[in-house]
């Protein structure tokens, strides 16, 4: 439940005493619940669970600070999560039967329950709180440190871990230009997936000639596997505004927008209430902290189109209009929405701002690499061992998040490659397994950083249907206003979905590679020309699968169907007749005692056999 300050927080030295006044509410050794209500969690039932502890705090007689919900810790594979204070008792895959225990055995008696405790795979030992994890050991959060720490819908506990301090510094001590020459010192690059340099945006909208200027938050996430943004706005949405409102004062705007994907009901929920908590505390609206400085924030939901992620789209979405982009010979920062001067980050970007303005901008900078400072948040996504959210320092290798935090790839199989930067980035290979994240060295090896998302990939995985999928999915979001987006993306389609049927030509690589030049060359926006980079990074990486495919009508990875074919072991096979019982077009033959065979004039390749075979006998060759 929301818990909003009693009146208005007039001065920095009132939000000050209120954070003094929370801090001795909250000392000593309060016992307090966080049940994580992330979408994660949420998906298995976290929600259920906070309803029964609190159940199970009205009924006890001994003294239970709160019950509380909190964001994404990040450990999306073994939700729901549930921590107990003190000690910060880490459980998880809780369970509606294992509430009452824990409230029974940790919350009350002071007890662990063991067996809801993770345990290393590799060392058996089993960790009590989230730092002796390995999927946490090698993270360092600055955006994420409080998600799952704190209620994102009370204000109360954002300002108890220091909330708007950054805010109340910049008004009251700093000015414009000191706070934009320390977003510049960090080195702060744009985490939506350009990567430019923040403060040199900040200081050209400041600079345009025009009032008023606006600043937009750029909340519509659209790529395959990412919920980086939506965690970080389910989870403490209040950084954001307060990031918005710092970047407000140096722009010198006093309007801002939220534009969040509808399909986030749970982010759009928190931000508007945080969004009121902060005009009610006097901490957004008029005469903030009785400064002067007067910003507002609204709230719009996107239409569900992929390309209302690019910038002049997302402006002419907010006017009504239809989000189709524009040429950029004019920049949004002179002219954006409503043709004024116009200043667009993306969530996790403006996220950083109030701890680049509390810790100083050298802090910031001395994390990272050369050219790509601070850290960046992935989500941890496909043929992993360890699916979530990460924060990751700049520079730390593809391998480390894979390997020491994701956990490696599952079930023995190797790894194959890993696809960053959404359906407009590359797959890169096991051979470059030790490539420094950043924004450069990924765009070297033909993918980019993107808003974050990283989806691993397995020896099962084809290649030639991974670049099918993703450009499948950018010809069906393509806003169809440039011919080169249109229609080079269709035929690029057309080209990969015979090579995947068995129809491939001699010369369609090469027209592939054509097509792509193209689009690179002349269509209108971001999204048509990088649309071609999981295609021509599969080419470049992994051309003898395509060439199989093409040349020989094989799938290596025996994943496109047509491609390969079932035979039955006849060593390993009992003749139990599960897969002859149970093959829908009755193409397996055989007797009692006898090893069973696949017709493969009937066989439809719809791997029924391979699923009921107990033993182990159907093969894919």
């Amino acid at each position: 439940m929301t818990v909003v300050a009693a009146k208005p927080i007039s001065s920095p030295a009132a939000l000050q005493r209120k954070r003094e006044q929370l801090g001795k509410q909250r000392s000593g050794p309060a016992k307090r619940v966080r049940v994580c209500i992330g979408t994660g969690c949420a998906a298995k039932g976290s929600r259920r669970l906070y309803e029964l502890f609190v159940e199970a705090m009205k009924e006890s007689d001994m003294a239970v600070e709160a019950v509380i919900c909190v964001g994404c810790h990040g450990f999306c594979q073994r939700g729901p999560i549930v921590v107990v204070e003190p000690g910060e008792i880490f459980y998880q895959q809780v369970e509606e039967p294992d509430v009452a225990e824990i409230f029974r055995e940790t919350v009350l008696g002071g007890r662990v329950v063991e067996r809801l405790l993770y345990e290393d795979p590799v060392t058996d030992k089993r960790a009590k709180t989230a730092a002796e994890i390995p999927f946490y050991r090698a993270q360092q959060r600055i955006v994420l440190a409080h998600n799952g720490v704190i209620d994102p819908t009370s204000i109360d506990d954002y300002i108890a871990v220091g909330g708007y301090g950054a805010l109340a510094k910049a008004l009251t001590a700093m000015t414009p230009e000191q706070v934009l020459a320390q977003v510049e010192r960090s080195g702060l690059r744009g985490r939506g997936g350009g990567g430019f340099p923040t403060a040199r945006k900040w200081r050209s909208c400041r600079n345009a000639p025009g009032q008023p200027k606006y600043v937009i938050c750029n909340g519509d996430e659209g790529d395959p596997g990412a919920f980086m943004d939506r965690s970080i706005m389910e989870g403490n949405p209040h950084a954001i505004l307060e990031g918005m409102a710092l970047g407000a004062y140096a722009i010198g705007s006093s309007q801002g927008y939220i534009y969040v994907r509808n399909e986030y009901p749970l982010a759009v929920k928190h931000l508007r209430g945080a969004i009121e908590d902060a005009r009610a505390a006097g901490l957004l609206g008029q005469d903030i902290l009785g400064t002067g400085f007067s910003f507002d924030i609204r709230i719009n939901r996107g239409g569900g189109a992929f390309v209302c992620g690019e910038s002049t789209a997302l402006m002419a979405s907010l006017e009504g209009r239809p989000g189709e982009p524009r040429a950029k010979y004019v920049h949004t920062v002179e002219s954006g929405l409503r043709e004024k001067p116009t200043n667009l980050n993306n969530v996790e970007t403006w996220a950083n701002v109030p701890a680049i303005i509390n810790r100083g901008g050298e802090w910031f900078a001395s994390i990272g690499t050369e050219k790509s400072k601070g850290t960046k948040v992935f989500s941890l996504v496909g043929k992993v061992e360890n699916t979530g959210l990460v924060e990751v320092p700049m520079g730390i290798t593809l391998r480390r998040i894979i390997e020491e935090i994701g956990g490696g790839v599952p079930d023995g199989k190797a790894f194959k490659a890993v696809q960053t930067g959404g359906p407009s980035g590359g797959c890169i290979p096991a051979e470059h397994l030790d490539t420094a994240v950043d924004f450069d060295e990924l765009t070297e090896l033909g993918s980019m950083m993107g808003s974050g998302g990283m989806i691993v990939m397995d020896e099962d995985t084809c290649m030639v249907n991974v670049a099918r999928y993703f450009l499948n999915f950018l010809n069906a979001e393509s806003c169809g206003k440039c011919t080169p987006c249109r229609e080079g993306l269709a035929q690029m389609l057309a080209i990969l979905d015979r090579i995947t049927h068995g129809e491939g030509r001699q010369g369609d690589i090469d027209r592939l590679e054509q097509l792509a030049d193209l689009l690179e060359g002349t269509a209108l926006c971001a999204l048509g020309k990088t649309a071609a980079n999981p295609v021509l990074s599969t080419i470049r990486y992994f051309r003898d699968e395509y060439d199989a495919h093409i040349l020989q009508q094989r799938c290596p990875a025996k994943e496109c169907r047509g491609l390969f074919r079932y035979e039955i072991d006849p060593e390993a096979c009992k003749a139990c007749g599960l897969c002859l019982k149970h093959c829908p077009v009755e193409a397996i033959s055989g007797e009692k005692k006898v090893p069973h065979v696949i017709d493969q004039q009937k066989c439809t390749h719809c791997g029924t056999c391979l699923d009921k075979c107990p033993f182990g006998a159907v093969l894919k060759v």
